[in-house]
Order: structure tokens, then C-alpha cells, then sequence
């Protein structure tokens, strides 16, 4: 059942891995850079840990329960990207699901030929272009659908098609997190509910105040222990 207001419409910029921040930033050289970064370290246990006082967000937007006592997300294969099968597809909706359920907001991914009518309130996860408003994924909560943007990641697939499947799962990721009521975009580079700067040029926030690293994506493809966090604060 649905819980309190029809959240708005909530959008991802995300970066492509290793092509900077935002679709803006496609035409940037991929790093060639051989070897882990410096800095990686501190992002695996950014990831694994959150520290008391750590989370932080962007301001933009207000958090909330999810959208339901449980949530079924029903994936519709149709003009999906070539070089994406369904069972890849399936296979990122089910670890991102999986992983958000921590939070205790139990979820589960079918294909739409198995899920039949008998799913009510479901999740549609389908592609389109007009739908995703040309991004790489958007959070529709009043039409209770997930887009995926099959343009963005035809443009990724052009400049540095070995970013297309962390990419898809970070996405997915980061969409699936406004359903479970995350509606903030999180200030905390590591997490997947982050955007690396905002429009006034502000930047993200790294543990003890270091610098993103360059070349690399920092963002995490999954939910962080802060993301899981603040779902689980959102939804006792």
C-alpha cells in the first residue's frame, strides 16, 4: 500500500565510470591510468562503514517512507540496448533490490511474462527515451515506474563501452533508492544516491576531506552502509 504523498518526479544525472559527472561530461578521455588509484582504499571503507554524523545530502528534496510495505519491481525487456540481454538486466535489478532490503523494505524483481496481473502496486522498469527524459535513468514514483534510458547508454556505449555495465547497475541502484523513500540526493561521493557537484559548483564530501580521485568513479554501484542507513531510519 502506498504510504503519504506522491513524491515528485526525482532524476539521475549519473556519471558514466570513467567519463566524469553527468551526460555533459561524455566527451571527456577515459583514464588510462594502470593500477588502483590512491584514495580506493578509503572508498571501500566508506563504503563498508558509516560513521556517526557522516551522512549528509544535498537538501534537495525530502526524505519519506518507501513507497510500500514491499515493493515488486516488474522488468519489461522492450528496446533495451542490443548489447544488454534481460537476464543482465534482471541480474542488476535483483543485487540492487537485494541490496536495498537491508533496510528492511523487503523487495523482489520478476520479469514481466512471470509476474502476470495478480501484482498489485507493482514497479514497472521499462526503457525509453521520452520516459527517462533523456538520462540515464529517472524515478517516476506517481506513475510507479523506473525508467532506463536507452540513448544515455547508446552514448556511453560509443565513448567507453566497458563503463556500460557498472553503469547500468549503478543506475539502477540509485533509482531503486527513491522508492525506498530516499528522495535526497546523498552529499557523500562514495554513496549511490550521490551527485558528484551541484550547480553552484559545490562539490561532494570525501572522509577526512580528501579530493576525488581522478579518472576512476567513486561512486559505489550499490547501496552503502549510509545509504542503508538512512532507509532503515526512513522505514522502522
Amino acid at each position: 500500500m502506498r504510504r503519504g504523498r506522491l513524491a515528485r518526479v526525482h532524476q539521475l544525472f549519473v556519471a558514466a565510470s570513467l567519463l566524469g559527472c553527468g551526460v555533459h561530461s561524455a566527451a571527456q578521455t577515459p583514464s588510462t591510468a594502470v593500477g588502483p588509484p590512491a584514495g580506493m582504499d578509503l572508498r571501500k571503507q566508506e563504503i563498508a562503514q558509516c560513521l556517526p554524523g557522516e551522512i549528509s545530502t544535498w537538501g534537495d528534496g525530502n526524505d519519506r517512507p518507501a513507497v510500500a510495505a514491499q515493493l515488486v519491481f516488474v522488468y519489461e525487456h522492450a528496446s533495451a540496448p542490443l548489447w544488454f540481454d534481460s537476464a543482465s538486466v534482471l541480474g542488476a535489478l535483483e543485487k540492487a533490490a537485494a541490496a536495498w532490503s537491508q533496510c528492511g523494505i523487503r523487495a523482489r524483481v520478476a520479469p514481466q511474462a512471470d509476474a502476470g496481473t495478480e501484482v498489485r502496486d507493482a514497479i514497472r522498469v521499462q526503457w525509453s527515451q521520452a520516459g527517462s527524459r533523456n538520462n540515464f535513468g529517472l524515478a517516476d514514483l506517481g506513475q510507479r515506474t523506473l525508467w532506463l534510458g536507452p540513448g544515455a547508454f547508446l552514448m556511453l556505449e560509443r565513448v567507453n563501452p566497458q563503463a556500460g555495465r557498472v553503469t547500468l547497475q549503478m543506475v539502477i541502484s540509485h533509482e531503486m533508492g527513491h522508492f525506498f523513500g530516499l528522495m535526497a540526493h546523498s552529499r557523500r561521493c562514495v554513496d549511490v544516491t550521490s551527485y558528484y557537484s551541484n550547480p553552484q559548483g559545490q562539490s561532494c564530501l570525501i572522509r577526512g576531506g580528501g579530493s576525488l580521485p581522478k579518472g576512476v568513479e567513486y561512486r559505489a554501484a550499490l547501496p552503502t552502509a549510509c545509504d542503508i542507513a538512512r532507509c532503515r531510519a526512513l522505514n522502522p
